[in-house]
């Protein structure tokens, strides 16, 4: 997460089990229920076997809790797997059309609205461009982007919307001079409370996590957290950002500002030591065309209508791959991460650059003593804020914990 980063808020909804809350019949239940959620969720499908198996709560339970959840349409079946003896075992996946959720994008130039369904696809999305961003400008977008997503869909799908999550840079007055936003204009933020100004206007539950931070759970989530238990991440946007991964689980550490990779400090190509935003980050490739006079727009615009800009473009990306894989070096001295994932706001074709460049780069350093992590893609792309956005309602009011949901558990049977 970036250095503003701070954990995921709600305006309503309350945690279905509390640490400090007994255990009746009816807080297990959902407890389970989530659980068997999670586990269909993380592995594509399962059968009451394998749920069975994997959670160690009997058949019979497992049989209730499934049964209902497809009642409920939230697990759908898929075609029946016959084995060598006994009955085909029938394997339950989650229902795409069973929940919605919206997603909202804050960044320094352009705001991004998707509807999320609840494996992890967007079924639709709006965008806007700004110079730089202002609360009423961004309120009116998300008011007004909500309810014209909303009128494409039925009464029925309506109801199925859990909320609306925004992944959004906190403390954005400390970034004035990088926006290129007229001095004083972005103080007006410090008197702003996002959660509760989106809340007042719409009906639904509103979420807030730092955007980094949300791209990093949404590449835990949906991307390559499955195979990773731990990793530190990048995020390049208008300002890069990130997260750490341990165990399975965002780490946001005492103060919620672990993994604020933005000012690392790291060495420039003329040897002097500069924060890793003042490299990696997107605005600097929008200075870098300034002042060759070519229009920065294009990035803006949408990260998949990129133009290739040529010798500029190429620089930025050398330079972000030197500083990249000296901050990999530095995370990877601290920590034993299994991966160093790097995505951001672009197009595919420019991530593999910027990562075959790092790789290169790293090799180009001293790593003696230093076991180097694999340095990879992201899986989930530019949308990667959004989608983590997206998620907080998803998760909060039907899915378990990112511990459980990303390790295979050996619980006692509940009541």
């Amino acid at each position: 997460m970036s250095s503003t980063g701070g954990p995921a808020q709600a305006s309503v909804q309350q945690p279905i089990l509390s640490p400090a809350g007994g255990a009746n019949q009816i807080r297990v239940r959902a407890y389970n229920e989530r659980l068997v959620l999670s586990l269909v969720r993380l592995h594509g499908s399962q059968s009451k076997a394998d749920i069975a198996r994997k959670t160690g709560l009997s058949a019979q339970t497992v049989s209730v809790i499934m049964r209902q959840l497809e009642k409920e349409g939230l697990l759908s079946r898929g075609e029946p797997v016959r084995g060598r003896v006994g009955q085909p075992s029938i394997p339950m996946r989650l229902n795409p059309d069973a929940v919605y959720s919206f997603g909202v994008k804050m960044g320094r130039r352009s705001a991004d609205l998707v509807l999320m369904d609840f494996v992890g696809r967007i079924r639709m999305q709006k965008r806007k461009t700004y110079a730089y961003p202002l609360p009423g400008e961004f309120l009116d977008f998300i008011t007004t982007g909500i309810a014209e997503l909303e009128a494409r869909l039925s009464a029925e799908e309506r109801s199925r919307i859990a909320g609306v999550g925004i992944a959004a840079p906190f403390e954005l007055w400390n970034w004035e001079e990088e926006v290129g936003s007229p001095k004083g204009a972005m103080d007006v933020w410090r008197d702003v409370d996002l959660q509760t100004e989106v809340a007042a206007r719409l009906s639904l539950p509103v979420f807030l996590q730092n955007d980094a931070t949300s791209a990093c759970g949404a590449e835990l989530v949906f991307g390559n957290g499955p195979s990773y238990p731990d990793f530190v991440y990048f995020f390049i946007g208008s300002f890069i950002g990130g997260g750490i991964v341990l165990n399975s689980a965002i780490f946001s550490g005492r103060t919620g500002t672990a993994g604020a990779i933005g000012p690392l400090p790291v060495r420039g190509k003329n040897g002097e030591t500069l924060q890793l935003l003042e490299v990696a980050s997107i605005f600097v490739l929008e200075n870098m065309l300034r002042e060759r006079d070519i229009d920065p727009q294009p990035l803006w615009y949408s990260a998949d209508d990129w133009i290739d800009f040529g010798e500029p473009l190429e620089n930025w990306i050398q330079d972000t791959a030197r500083a990249l894989a000296q901050a990999i070096v530095a995370a990877a001295s601290i920590i034993d991460f299994s991966a160093a994932v790097i995505d951001g706001g672009f197009p595919d074709w420019v991530r593999e650059r910027i990562v075959k460049a790092t790789i290169a780069e790293a090799d180009k350093l001293d790593l003696q003593g230093v076991v180097m992590p694999d340095i990879i893609e992201g899986a989930v792309g530019a949308q990667a804020r959004a989608i983590g956005g997206a998620s907080l309602p998803i998760f909060a009011r039907y899915l378990t914990d990112q511990n459980v949901l990303f390790k295979e558990v050996d619980n006692a049977e509940g009541p």
